[in-house]
């Protein structure tokens, strides 16, 4: 830890000798910094495994997840709608993080559960008009418009926990929209999605709900985000999204 302290903002990689994977993992979130890497000399296949998993795990981004009010619920007409079809099975309680604020995006749930109305296609999710922002690896955001076969996604958990995800395809048709409105703190959130029972947000137990049940004072999943964006990266300046 002393190490680590005294030379963090220093030009210098500091590197930690460890013997096992639990080693490895306190070596590398120390401090909430930890070291630049680790060296490591398995025993057998075991322990490269462990290392392996404990790779992904740290790699993997997550997102501080808060509950948005919603404020207001209304149909606005028709629009260019997209859903995102993955090389994911994704289960409830996933999806992504799509909006049409780069600043403030809402936990869009995946078409993981079945209803009555069409069955359930754990790939999808129905993201929202064609301008809306969707949530990518590298903290940084696509248009929906811009999406194709090949591409890569993030898909999101109810504790921020992300994994990427392969985009099988992009399918865009004219779809009914409606306009969904929320506040987090001072901060006035809107967004689009297509009006209809199969779309589904996540509500502040973590538990999906319907976009055609929501309305004011109900609470819902999102990310807030500091930055702005340029080009889908984030970038210290101030823009305005209304």
């Amino acid at each position: 830890e002393n190490i680590i302290a005294d030379l963090q903002k220093e030009n210098v990689n500091i590197i930690a000798a460890v013997k096992n994977a639990d080693d490895a993992k306190v070596a590398m979130e120390t401090l909430e910094v930890g070291t630049d890497g680790v060296i490591f000399e398995p025993n057998d296949f075991a322990q490269i495994k462990d290392i392996a998993n404990l790779i992904d795990e740290l790699s993997t981004e997550s997102y501080a997840l808060k509950d948005l009010t919603i404020t207001n619920v209304e149909p606005v007409g028709s629009g260019d709608r997209v859903c995102i079809d993955t090389t994911t099975m994704m289960k409830p309680g996933e999806g992504m993080l799509i909006g049409s604020y780069s600043k403030a995006m809402f936990f869009i749930h995946s078409e993981s559960l079945e209803s009555e109305y069409v069955a359930s296609r754990p790939f999808r999710v129905n993201a929202g008009p064609v301008q809306a922002y969707v949530m990518v690896p590298g903290n940084k955001t696509r248009y929906l418009s811009e999406l194709e076969t090949g591409d890569e996604v993030l898909i999101v958990d109810g504790d921020g926990k992300t994994k990427k995800s392969i985009v099988g395809r992009s399918k865009i048709e004219k779809r009914p929209l409606l306009l969904i409105e929320a506040e987090y703190e001072d901060m006035k959130i809107r967004s689009l999605v297509q009006n209809a029972e199969t779309i589904r947000l996540v509500d502040e137990n973590g538990e999906p709900i319907s976009v055609s049940v929501l309305e004011p004072g109900m609470k819902v999943k999102g990310f807030i985000d500091d930055s702005a964006r340029h080009f889908g990266m984030a970038i210290d300046e101030q823009i305005i999204e209304q």
